[in-house]
């Protein structure tokens, strides 16, 4: 599974990879890449320049096939999806379940949000 993606895998996420992608291994972006992918400029107008060494990236390491997990900036992942398409990969998602507890302390009202991973979804 090649990571397009802003965080850290959890450890359930890489459970389920393993299981039901049959995933051997996960290939990171390296550094210099991370940093573009992990902070998009809000402002540009374009992003295909930008992205450029990150599409070049997965040509060189992804072969036919492979999973490729896509999550960020909105306009970056839909670009890698359709380059990820477009190179017979199979570009997914995580899904999660938010669990949400709301308490009173010293007056305020918190409410606080966990995200439970689920599942990899195809994009489609």
């Amino acid at each position: 599974m090649i990571l397009l993606f802003s965080h850290k895998l959890t450890e359930s996420q890489k459970k389920d990879a393993v299981k039901n992608w049959d995933i051997e291994y996960f290939i990171t972006l390296p550094e210099n890449l991370q940093k573009i992918w992990s902070n998009i400029d809000p402002n540009l107008e374009s992003l295909s320049e930008l992205l450029l060494p990150i599409c070049t990236f997965l040509d060189d390491v992804a072969e036919k096939g492979d999973i490729v997990l896509i999550q960020g900036d909105f306009g970056a992942c839909y670009n890698l999806v359709e380059h990820a398409k477009s190179n017979t990969l199979v570009p997914v998602y995580a899904t999660t379940k938010r669990l949400v507890k709301e308490y009173i302390d010293n007056g305020k009202s918190i409410k606080e949000s966990i995200f439970e991973h689920r599942r990899f979804r195809r994009y489609e």
